[in-house]
């Protein structure tokens, strides 16, 4: 039935999902846990149709598919152009860290905000190399899904041609 379609999308979107999450710690791009957290699936399996979407926080993407910088490029549609990326979420991320910057001809400390500033900074020029966190596990889950989806979707197709051909019938 249903069920077997709904059991095979879903068993496909976890392993799609825990596969991400380990990348993202593997990858050391874990820290804040906020986008570890906001990865999940949205299932809607229907008589006719079904749909899957992924779910997670919008810079995942980013994370996922790269940014082009203003010198150094990637093979990503998204890029910097003219706009640097803000520096308060890097200033979080440094306190978070405990990362301290140092001026490089006095050696004194510099504050949290010129340093989120540089990291801007130098990520708008260099932009952010692609990790493929999801991308990768999504097209393995996939290439091993479909005959799996197949053989579970052709029983429902059977199952129906053979109740509504006994529904005519009687």
């Amino acid at each position: 039935m249903l069920e077997d379609v709904n059991k095979e999308l879903s068993k496909f979107a976890k392993g799609v999902i825990r596969e991400s999450r380990r990348n993202l710690t593997r990858k050391q791009k874990n820290s804040s846990k906020s986008l570890h957290k906001s990865l999940d699936y949205d299932l809607n399996v229907s008589k006719n149709s079904f749909s899957l979407s992924f779910l997670m926080e919008t810079y995942g993407l980013f994370q996922d598919k790269g940014v082009s910088g203003k010198k150094k490029k990637y093979n990503t549609s998204y890029k910097y152009t003219n706009k640097m990326p803000p520096s308060k979420p890097f200033e979080k991320w440094i306190k978070r860290k405990g990362i301290k910057g140092r001026d490089q001809k006095s050696g004194r400390f510099i504050s949290h905000k010129s340093l989120s500033f540089l990291i801007a900074r130098s990520i708008y020029n260099k932009g952010i190399k692609p990790s493929l966190f999801f991308t990768k596990p999504f097209e393995e889950k996939f290439k091993k899904m479909p005959d799996e989806l197949i053989e579970k979707f052709g029983l429902e197709v059977e199952k129906f041609l053979e109740s509504t051909t006994n529904e005519i019938l009687d």
